[in-house]
């Protein structure tokens, strides 16, 4: 049975920095594609993409404005995956989410619904 267990978060003000982990069990991590994902206040809707690593860890996509202030990271021997995150945004307020699927076969970045297994989500809040 593959769980995610999350842990990071919490307060923090503008400009500073944050890791959130996520945990996984039932799979090794080196071996699923896996995914960040956040969900702001006040919208319903999916949450929107944060980035998507690869199986292996081989390769990651970044929503465009998150390049350079977020970095996605796997540690194979705990079998872990990171999100950090620098110079934090009032606008990077939001509840984030790790998500695993067995195969990203396609080049690209994948959305919330495209996963099948979800961390607890953990919230961020960035004032300042």
């Amino acid at each position: 049975q593959v769980q995610l267990v999350q842990s990071g978060g919490g307060s923090v003000q503008t400009g500073g920095s944050l890791t959130l982990s996520c945990v996984v069990s039932g799979v090794t991590v080196s071996t699923i594609c896996m995914g960040w994902f956040r969900r702001t206040p006040g919208k319903e809707r999916e949450p929107e993409e944060v980035a998507t690593l690869f199986n292996g860890g081989g390769r990651t996509f970044y929503t465009d404005s998150l390049k350079g202030r977020f970095t996605v990271s796997q540690d194979n021997a705990k079998n872990t995956v990171y999100l950090q995150m620098n110079n934090l945004k009032a606008e990077d307020t939001a509840m984030y989410f790790c998500a695993a699927r067995f195969v990203c076969g396609e080049d690209r970045q994948y959305l919330y619904s495209e996963f099948g297994y979800f961390g607890q989500g953990t919230q961020v809040t960035v004032s300042s």
